[in-house]
C-alpha cells in the first residue's frame, strides 16, 4: 500500500514484530478531534463567561474589595464537561493597593489560561505573610495578609466548582461539636455573664489546622469548634 506523505518527517521508529500497525493520518486526526478539550493558552476568550463575585472587608483596607472570578465551560453538553477559572478581577474604592492588586490579577489570570493543575495557587497565596502582622476576619479566622485572604477566596471558588475537594464535616461531627460548645458556654456563663458575643467563646485560642480562634479545653481535651480538630483524637 502506498501512503502519500504530506508533512515533513521529524522522526522515525523501527516497528517490532507483534506491534500494531500505526494509525493512518486520518485515524489519528479523528481521534484527536474526539479528545476532550483541555484548558490551554490558545483557547480564545468567548463572548460569555460564568462569573461569581465575592466581597471581603479586610481591616487593612479602607473600603471593601470585590473579587470576581470568571469561568469558562469546556466540552459543554458532553461527558467531559468541566468548569475552569479563566480570569479574575478585583475592584475597590481603595487606591492604596491598586498597583499590586492589578499586577496580581493579571498574573493569576495568565496562570488560569495556561491550564493544567492551577490549584497550587491557593497554597502559594495563603502562605504570604504581611511583615506588619496579620488580622482576624469575621468569624475569628486568622489571615496572615491581604494576599492570603484573596487566596482564601480563590480556594472557596475552586471548591465550589469542584477543582478542590471540600473536606466538610459529617452531620455527626457537627452535632457533637454543637453539644460541646453548648456545654462549654453554659459552664462559662455560670462563672461570667459576658461570653464574648462572637462566633466562638471569647477565651478560645487559635487552631493550628484552620487558623480560627475556636479551640476550647474541656475535660482536659483541646477541641476546635470550627473544624473539629482534637488533641484527643
Amino acid at each position: 500500500m502506498t501512503v502519500k506523505i504530506e508533512k515533513n518527517i521529524v522522526g522515525y521508529r523501527v516497528a517490532k514484530a507483534g506491534e500494531d500497525a500505526p494509525k493512518s493520518n486520518e485515524a489519528a486526526e479523528s481521534a484527536q478531534d474526539n479528545a476532550p478539550i483541555e484548558m490551554n493558552e490558545h483557547i480564545e476568550r468567548p463572548d460569555f463567561l460564568l462569573g461569581t463575585t465575592y466581597k471581603i472587608k479586610p481591616p487593612v483596607a479602607e473600603h471593601a474589595m470585590y473579587i470576581t472570578i470568571n469561568d469558562i465551560l469546556l466540552n459543554e453538553d458532553t461527558d467531559h464537561e468541566s468548569r475552569q477559572p479563566y480570569e479574575v478581577f478585583i475592584n475597590s474604592k481603595s487606591m492604596e493597593h491598586f498597583q499590586w492588586v492589578i499586577a496580581l490579577t493579571r498574573v493569576i489570570s495568565a496562570v488560569f489560561r495556561k491550564g493544567g493543575d492551577v490549584t497550587f495557587l491557593v497554597e502559594e497565596l495563603r502562605s504570604v505573610y504581611d511583615p506588619n502582622g496579620g488580622y482576624f476576619k469575621k468569624g475569628g479566622v486568622f489571615m496572615p495578609s491581604l494576599v492570603a485572604e484573596i487566596g482564601a477566596v480563590i480556594e472557596k471558588h475552586m471548591k465550589a466548582i469542584g477543582l478542590i475537594e471540600s473536606d466538610e464535616m459529617s452531620d455527626v461531627t457537627k452535632r457533637v461539636l454543637a453539644e460541646k460548645r453548648a456545654e462549654f458556654e453554659s459552664r462559662q456563663s455560670a462563672n461570667n455573664e459576658d461570653s464574648g458575643g462572637g462566633d466562638y467563646p471569647a477565651n478560645a485560642t487559635m487552631c493550628g489546622k484552620c487558623n480560627t480562634k475556636a479551640v476550647i479545653v474541656m475535660d482536659g481535651c483541646a477541641t476546635c469548634l470550627s473544624c473539629g480538630d482534637s488533641k484527643c483524637g
